[in-house]
């Protein structure tokens, strides 16, 4: 019996030790499944906040892109600020931003200079920073790389630089908090100042886009220099069109300069007043170039000498305008190989300004300059040169100058820059072109298509 009733008791305990077991596997299973299901739950919503993120980057950086597939048809510039160039790093990140911003300013022979070129990505700004780069001079660049033209052109020039050793800072002008940032890190001693929205005809699809750039841009950059200790001299690029309806010829810096007649002439004419307040009020040294139609490699797909030569290579007809009394039409070609020596002559002349915090101590430098060739040459020329060197006869529509901004001609006299700097153009359309169309056919992949021997120098 005693027997019996232990094992009874052993069956009991044995069972309920399973029954127990069982119960700790069920909740086991319970928990795990709990576990799992608010796990996904984290996991979901990690996820959807991390796609929101995204999402939100994604809008701050590529906003919505033109529908037009012509490459030289002007679109609205975008005006954007890359988030990744300008907030972030105002907000104190980006070391690695900000050592590159440092090595890519800091100069590399004894008294060089340190400059923030604006524009950099541009045509005449690319040419600048190199020759500035190659000759020891520190060089920041900053471009907002609009799509007033094809930006791949920007972005190739941007790659060419950076070889180099010049980096491109991607933001607007208007991004004061940015542009402060930068005098934080280095203390430039000069700015050269090329970024604007350029083109006459332009100005009459979105003239906004002239206030934003040329003025407001332009302000907003001044006024940061004017706050930086030391103020760094200031160089920038004008243009001959603030001359507009003058009829003196050639064109002298003494000349009216009242009469625009584009609005980009106006808001470049308004540069050079607001130039002479800052200098006036805060002792900016400033000294405005007025480019006379600068071509060469790496040039702007607006320009004329550009489309005529995709055109004539393409078979399309060319507009050559003629004037309403029937006269040529006619501009002071000038090649950028002599514009960049006229900036760097008037960045080597270019006095220290005399403010400091935004206070002026003193008298301070103002200038302004023509740069240009002095041997206007008619358009109906530019073609017969680049029929020439393309060897393919263009087909022509001689038609009447339309009433959109542009002058029938400009003639630039340079003696007030010989005298200050020694500036002295060397190159003839002539050859300038042959070198520009050297480049053309070497870029786009068409040297099959032109008679070598017409580029041989």
């Amino acid at each position: 019996m005693k027997q019996s009733s232990m094992a009874s008791s052993s069956l009991e305990d044995t069972s309920k030790t399973t029954k127990l077991e069982r119960y700790n596997s069920y909740l086991r299973r319970v928990n795990h499944t709990k576990l799992l299901a608010a796990s996904s739950k984290l996991l979901f919503r990690v996820t959807l906040l991390v796609a929101l993120i995204l999402i939100f980057f994604f809008t701050l950086n590529y906003p919505p892109l033109s529908s037009s597939d012509n490459n030289y048809t002007h679109h609205a510039p975008l005006h954007h600020t890359n988030f990744l160039s300008s907030s972030f790093y105002t907000s104190g990140g980006g070391a690695a931003w900000e050592k590159q911003v440092r090595h890519s300013a800091t100069p590399r022979r004894p008294n060089g200079f340190s400059i923030l070129v604006t524009g950099a990505a541009g045509f005449v700004g690319t040419h600048c920073a190199l020759a500035l780069k190659k000759r020891g001079d520190g060089v920041l660049g900053l471009d907002n790389f609009n799509s007033y033209y094809d930006p791949t052109l920007k972005r190739a020039r941007q790659a060419m630089l950076f070889k180099h050793q010049v980096f491109i800072v991607e933001a607007d002008l208007n991004d004061a908090d940015l542009l402060t940032k930068l005098f934080d890190i280095v203390p430039f001693t000069h700015i050269l100042h090329l970024a604007a929205q350029a083109g006459v005809r332009y100005a009459m699809e979105n003239p906004q886009s002239y206030v934003h750039s040329n003025i407001a841009g332009y302000i907003n950059l001044l006024e940061v220099a004017k706050n930086a200790n030391p103020q760094p001299a200031i160089v920038w690029a004008s243009s001959s069109s603030v001359y507009g309806l003058n009829t003196e010829n050639p064109f002298s810096e003494s000349h009216r300069t009242d009469q625009p007649a584009s609005l980009y002439a106006a808001t470049k004419k308004a540069g050079e007043e607001i130039a002479h307040t800052y200098n006036h009020i805060y002792g900016l040294s400033l000294t405005g170039l007025r480019f006379f139609t600068v071509y060469g490699p790496w040039g702007r797909p607006d320009m004329a000498y550009f489309f005529f030569t995709k055109d004539i290579l393409q078979g399309k007809p060319i507009n050559i305008y003629k004037t309403h009394d029937e006269k040529d039409v006619a501009r002071d070609f000038t090649y950028i190989d002599d514009v960049v020596k006229g900036c760097l002559g008037a960045l080597d002349t270019a006095e220290k300004s005399t403010g400091s915090g935004g206070k002026k101590k003193g008298p301070a430098q103002l200038r302004v300059y023509n740069l240009g060739n002095t041997s206007p040459v008619s358009v109906a020329k530019l073609v017969s040169i680049l029929e020439g060197l393309l060897n393919v006869k263009a087909k022509k529509h001689v038609i009447k100058m339309p009433r959109n901004g542009d002058v029938p001609y400009t003639h630039a006299n340079v003696s007030l820059a010989y005298h200050d700097f020694g500036y002295k153009p060397t190159t003839d359309l002539s050859a300038g072109l042959r070198k520009f169309v050297k480049w053309y056919v070497g870029y786009f992949g068409i040297e099959s298509r032109v008679k070598k021997g017409s580029l041989d120098d």
